[in-house]
């Protein structure tokens, strides 16, 4: 008996055999600019006419991109991909707020964001300001966007910085997803800054 019990032990000691090593945390796979020195905030109006800041959003997580109506694939693909990340997160999506920046004021009214965003999904809010809070809102997230003449219809395109930015619950910016991710990358991303601590 006593030669049985020394085996236990010594397993135990050995191979910790009485308790079981718990898995790492999975990382994020998009890119951390927690510490990129962001001034994330806007002073901008929502395509219903509400004026919106950040903190508006406290409590949800939050996925933002810039852009404009008239794009003609990088918009309409990052909305539609946000869009099925709403899907994948099922009832977890009622935490989760995408806005969508205009960089073309120009031509993107609220009429016309009203028209546009929600077609991808109809929690989704557009924003925009005057030609000024446009521009303070694109130098805060460092984001380029310069007006193109082109032959089409519209008369201009829109160069712009592509991707999207994920905030977590308490407002703080944490993730940059580069454009093409794909849903399930960031579906990934914002189910863990969903179910962190405190948030």
């Amino acid at each position: 008996m006593r030669s049985l019990l020394a085996v236990a032990v010594f397993c135990a000691a050995l191979f910790g055999c009485t308790e079981k090593p718990q898995p790492a945390p999975q990382p994020f796979q998009s890119t951390d600019i927690s510490q990129a020195g962001y001034d994330a905030d806007f002073r901008l109006t929502d395509h219903h006419g509400q004026p919106r800041r950040l903190a508006d959003f406290r409590g949800k997580v939050v996925l933002m991109s810039f852009g404009y109506t008239h794009c003609p694939d990088v918009c309409p693909t990052t909305l539609a991909e946000l869009a099925q990340v709403r899907k994948k997160l099922g009832s977890a999506a009622q935490d989760v707020q995408v806005l969508f920046v205009t960089v073309d004021p120009e031509r993107d009214t609220p009429a016309a964001l009203a028209e546009y965003v929600p077609y991808f999904d109809p929690t989704f809010l557009g924003l925009y300001g005057d030609p000024a809070a446009i521009a303070r809102t694109a130098k805060n997230f460092h984001v380029y966007y310069k007006k193109q003449p082109s032959g089409s219809a519209a008369g201009y395109a829109m160069d712009h910085t592509a991707g999207t930015y994920i905030f977590d619950r308490r407002g703080r910016l944490r993730l940059m997803a580069g454009y093409g991710s794909g849903a399930d990358v960031i579906a990934h991303d914002v189910k863990l800054l969903l179910a962190e601590q405190g948030g």
